[in-house]
C-alpha cells in the first residue's frame, strides 16, 4: 500500500488545474521549480507556516506510488520533504478536501492517512 502525500493548494489555482487537466502550482511552487508536498506528519505545520489565516486552501491528496519522479529533499530543519518536479496530472489525485479555518484561526484537517 502506498503512503499518501499532501499539497496545500489555493482554490483559484486548483480551479485553473481542473480546467486544464494539470496542476501547475502556486507562485511559490513555480518560483522554486517544483510542487511542495508534505507527509501526514508534516502537512499541519506546513499549513501553519505557509497558509496561516488563508480561507481558500484545499488539501490535495496523492498516493506516492501514483507518480515516479518524487524527490525527497531537505527543507526546514533538514527534514526531508517530497517535491514533485513538473505539472501534477489530475488523474494522480485521489482526493481534494476543503480546509476551513477553526475558531482558533488554524486550518481544520480531515483525518490524515500516512
Amino acid at each position: 500500500m502506498s503512503r499518501f502525500l499532501y499539497h496545500l493548494a489555493r482554490r483559484v489555482e486548483w480551479r485553473e488545474a481542473e480546467a486544464s487537466g494539470a496542476y501547475r502550482g502556486s507562485v511559490d511552487d513555480r518560483r522554486d521549480g517544483f510542487l511542495h508536498f508534505s507527509t501526514a506528519e508534516q502537512v499541519v505545520e506546513s499549513a501553519r507556516r505557509h497558509r496561516a489565516g488563508e480561507s481558500d486552501v484545499l488539501l490535495v491528496v496523492v498516493p506516492e506510488a501514483a507518480l515516479e519522479s518524487w524527490r525527497w529533499e531537505p527543507a526546514r530543519s533538514g527534514a526531508l520533504f517530497p517535491h514533485f518536479y513538473g505539472d501534477l496530472p489530475l488523474k494522480a489525485v485521489v482526493a481534494v478536501h476543503e480546509l476551513p479555518l477553526g475558531p482558533d484561526g488554524a486550518h481544520v484537517f480531515p483525518p490524515l492517512i500516512d
